[in-house]
């Protein structure tokens, strides 16, 4: 069969890999944010398709027989995007979603919905470990009176004021080096997306170890689809997936069988 895998995760790179292990024909379509990705198993795309009319015309014209939405849990606007192209094109979606953080009991953290909300919360003459990526920093720019780290795969494309250092590290990352670089620049504010992953959790485990205050945004709303939460979970649903010559319209059936219970 042929899949379409909008990545830009590890878990984008497992599902492209357990696929093509299975014998079917990936593609991974990258949007291109990240200058140099990990090569993911079978073909690569990347540059995006201009939106959900661009994504259907692909699917269509390309004969996709799954679209499997691996993005970030932030990507909001391309997983909806995504919906509406597997509506239109009558594509199956699943969507590959890695659970969010678990916060430990009596961790306490701060929750808010936007960066301007984090930004708002702290203090004046806070220490922070900013791990939110290199985009839209504004909120916390304006924050003069609070210093940060930040720390992100690639540098800012913007020129930071003299209160920032900038750190340029990519996951996974160690419980014993995050707790090193906390006590080291004397942290006592962690914001964080509630992004979720093994690959980045030491930094929680570091900030709970070292009451350090957590504040965490919460994920963007997602429209409706079928949710798996891991590599072994989607291949299990494809196992239990009508073949692509004998499934009818795919979204009767989706809300039937494969939609989230309540949503």
């Amino acid at each position: 069969m042929k899949f379409l895998v909008l990545g830009g995760t590890q878990e984008a790179l497992g599902a492209a890999s357990a696929l093509v292990e299975r014998g079917h024909d990936v593609t991974t379509a990258l949007a291109g944010a990240t200058r140099h990705p990990a090569a993911p198993a079978g073909r690569l795309i990347t540059g995006g398709f201009g939106g959900p009319d661009g994504l259907t015309s692909y699917l269509e014209s390309n004969k996709i027989d799954y679209l499997i939405d691996a993005t970030h849990p932030f990507a909001a606007k391309m997983s909806a995007g995504a919906v509406v192209s597997a509506q239109k094109s009558r594509v199956p979606l699943i969507r590959l979603i890695r659970p969010p953080f678990v916060e430990p009991a009596g961790a306490d953290w701060w929750r808010v919905d936007s960066k301007a909300q984090a930004a708002a919360c702290l203090p004046a003459g806070a220490k922070v470990f900013l791990t939110i990526g290199r985009l839209a920093l504004e909120p916390f720019i304006e924050r003069r009176d609070v210093r940060f780290i930040l720390r992100s795969i690639e540098t800012p494309q913007i020129s930071l004021p003299d209160n920032f250092v900038t750190l340029q590290q990519r996951p996974p990352f160690e419980k014993g080096e995050e707790l090193a670089l906390m006590r080291r620049r004397g942290i006592t504010h962690l914001v964080s997306k509630d992004s979720g992953g093994e690959q980045t959790v030491a930094k929680l485990d570091a900030a709970f170890m070292l009451r350090v205050q957590v504040i965490m945004i919460s994920r963007p709303p997602l429209p409706p689809a079928r949710e798996v939460t891991s590599v072994e979970e989607l291949l299990a649903a494809l196992d239990h997936a009508p073949s692509p010559e004998r499934r009818s319209f795919f979204l009767p059936w989706l809300r039937k069988r494969w939609t989230k219970s309540g949503s």
